[in-house]
């Protein structure tokens, strides 16, 4: 299933108390609100929350009256369908040639870290063996 942008975008909040509950696990809207280490209307909470299980980010179950939120994914989980979809966003766009798409990533990486530049190249050289293998591993 295809997500819309909206559901990978999060505003600060959202980040926030996602961010509490993959520490935390499964917690109520009452946990969630004393963990943010701020004053925050419960409303606010709540709606915050009911917001994230409406993109599909979190999962809930009634505990007596209340709901208890959990994460669908783990912080690695989703990290990497994000990217995911930014890439893939990316590379349906036709006005950016993949080859500029792959030169930008080649340039961003080098500039943040030259370790995972060789992490890339040898990613990338595993993809080549197995795509001439015709595995997929």
């Amino acid at each position: 299933m295809k997500r819309s942008v909206s559901s990978f975008e999060l505003g600060p909040l959202e980040a926030e108390l996602m961010t509490i509950l993959w520490a935390s696990g499964e917690l109520s809207v009452r946990d969630v609100a004393e963990k943010l280490g701020r004053p925050l209307a419960y409303t606010t909470v709540m709606t915050t929350l009911d917001r994230l299980f409406k993109k599909g980010l979190l999962l809930r179950s009634k505990l007596d009256r209340a709901f208890v939120y959990r994460c669908r994914w783990t912080a690695e989980e989703w990290d990497r369908k994000y990217a995911e979809h930014v890439v893939a966003g990316l590379m349906e766009r036709p006005a950016l040639p993949g080859d500029l798409l792959v030169s930008y990533l080649v340039d961003t990486v080098c500039d943040q870290d030259v370790e995972l530049l060789k992490e890339l190249e040898r990613r990338v050289r595993l993809k080549r063996l197995e795509l001439e293998s015709g595995s997929k591993a």
